[in-house]
């Protein structure tokens, strides 16, 4: 991602954590990056294009931390376990993960439609965050499939149905825990008791 693109979205983010989108002004984004407001223009075509490309920024470290997760352990139960810790902790940690993760989206933060919006901007990184957005159901189907596929191997997917309902289990109990935080023990302890149950 080239260096303006990513200060210009980092310095969105720190905006969004001090007022409400719709207080966010771009040329206090722009200023904040280095850059001109028509380099912040140039890079997103609009505030719209800037959300668009901020949740489509904050959707794709996610999904980052999930694959870290799901490589951190030799062990599948531990491998699911910090799977779902990641998901809470990425969730607890950052408004947009919530929102995209619960689809409640409050009035602090950009609402950017899911589906696809069309795109002329001439930078592929826009153009890609242009296109559709996940929703929540797809991010437990995209989480659920990243998990079969690294502790089944190719084709277990279609192969290996334990697998996958207990992967999906695990991603949906980390979604509860989202929306109503555990208490002590936290959500690794849930997930080790109904896996300890599982045929993983």
């Amino acid at each position: 991602m080239p260096v303006a693109r990513e200060s210009l979205l980092e310095a969105a983010y720190t905006a969004l954590a001090r007022r409400p989108w719709a207080a966010v002004r771009m040329v206090d984004v722009a200023a904040a990056a280095g850059v001109s407001r028509q380099t912040l223009y140039n890079e997103f075509g609009s505030k719209e294009g800037l959300a668009r490309a901020l949740v489509r920024r904050e959707a794709d470290g996610y999904l980052a931390g999930v694959e870290r997760a799901l490589g951190s352990h030799a062990e599948v139960r531990e491998r699911l376990t910090a799977t779902a810790e990641w998901m809470a902790l990425a969730a607890r940690d950052n408004a947009l993960v919530r929102a995209m993760l619960t689809g409640c989206w409050s009035e602090r933060l950009p609402t950017p439609t899911l589906s696809a919006v069309p795109s002329s901007s001439a930078v592929p990184a826009q153009r890609r965050a242009d296109g559709p957005l996940p929703s929540p159901g797809d991010f437990v189907q995209i989480v659920r499939d990243r998990a079969v596929a690294v502790l089944g191997g190719p084709g277990a997917l279609r192969a290996d149905g334990e697998l996958t309902r207990s992967c999906e289990l695990v991603v949906r109990i980390a979604l509860s825990c989202v929306a109503a935080p555990p208490g002590e023990g936290g959500v690794g302890e849930l997930v080790r008791g109904v896996l300890s149950r599982q045929p993983v």
